[in-house]
């Protein structure tokens, strides 16, 4: 094969990794206030891509006008597709209704509020094109417009749940990122409940890349990550990728027992060497109040666990479609070939 030859194939195989399908999940809840300027930002990455585009808002039960907004979206442009839920049924579980109706060989998933900046996408395709990498997931190196409560308090739950964990997970992330197909047939094919996408990511390993970006302030509206939630999803997060919790219980239990036996063997010496009992109701009453503590703690954490399984068990549905606009049935459990060599200097 002469030169041009060469570089008419070069070309081609370039021409064909640009053609492949992008879809973008956008997760909502009553984003009213900034949905349109999300949409038109989106909009513009998906030309400047030259990729064929889907846009995939799923609407998490939004109670303001976000559902209407995204149905003249929908209805100006064809790319835009929308997925309402029949309730709120979390942010998480949103992403997966998404992700089981999204048909691109690559997937990017993204939050409605513009804190993450979709023209950051532009170069996690430019990544995932050289052919070496699986994942591009964002790592934040600046958080505009958070307080220090909010930063503290992540900081310290992305350490922790490392601590904890089996599986390293990639500190200062969320769920912003590129998966390719493979990965998002491998992610689908985890059926549980209680759902920690980006340590489920991890979990899957593949070859996955990190990309900083700076992350910017709210654009409109309010957060939808109160202190409940947030301690919530840090329980799922703990509790979905470590036994931890449980092995500490028992060590608890070991250290009480061992503690309780060394206090009786000290009370029997006192017996023996001064004919006197210990004395001190008030310590007896402070040990029992504790033991009585450390043993619903405990119950506590192994009810975490049992109570997860239980709902596991009932096997529902993760979500319900109430309505959708543009989509056909969902893609779960589909398998495509991908050539894993290729690798674009």
């Amino acid at each position: 094969m002469g030169l041009a030859g060469v570089h008419n194939s070069t070309e081609a195989g370039i021409n064909a990794a640009l053609a492949r399908r992008l879809s973008i999940i956008v997760p909502c809840y009553n984003e009213e206030q900034v949905i349109r300027e999300t949409n038109r930002r989106l909009l513009l990455t998906a030309e400047q891509s030259s990729m064929d585009c889907e846009i995939i808002y799923v609407d998490d039960g939004s109670t303001d006008r976000t559902s209407e907004i995204l149905r003249q979206l929908h209805a100006a442009d064809d790319r835009v597709k929308m997925l309402q839920l029949s309730r709120n049924f979390g942010h998480q579980l949103a992403i997966t209704a998404g992700l089981e109706h999204a048909g691109g060989d690559a997937v990017v998933l993204i939050d409605a509020d513009l804190q993450d900046p979709p023209e950051v996408i532009l170069q996690m395709l430019e990544r995932w094109r050289e052919g070496c990498w699986d994942v591009v997931y964002g790592t934040r190196i600046h958080r505009e417009g958070e307080s220090f409560w909010k930063l503290g308090t992540a900081k310290l739950f992305y350490r922790l749940i490392n601590l904890l964990s089996d599986v390293p997970i990639p500190l200062d992330t969320g769920d912003f990122r590129l998966m390719d197909r493979k990965v998002v047939d491998a992610l689908l094919s985890m059926p549980e409940r209680d759902r920690f996408l980006r340590g489920m990511v991890s979990w899957l390993g593949f070859r996955q890349l990190a990309l900083p970006y700076n992350r910017e302030a709210r654009f409109a509206g309010t957060t939808k990550y109160p202190i409940r939630r947030m301690l919530r999803f840090a329980m799922d997060g703990i509790l979905s990728f470590s036994v931890v919790p449980l092995r500490m219980a028992t060590m608890v239990g070991l250290a009480a027992s061992l503690m309780a036996l060394i206090g009786s063997c000290w009370a029997l010496v006192i017996r023996l060497s001064t004919h006197q009992w210990v004395v001190g109701w008030t310590s007896l009453l402070l040990a029992a109040l504790f033991m009585g503590g450390v043993q619903l703690v405990c119950l506590g954490v192994v009810g975490e666990y049992v109570g997860r399984t239980y709902w596991e068990s009932k096997k529902r549905p993760l979500y319900l479609v109430q309505e959708q606009l543009g989509l056909s049935l969902p893609h779960a459990g589909t398998t495509r070939l991908v050539d894993t060599n290729r690798c674009i200097r």
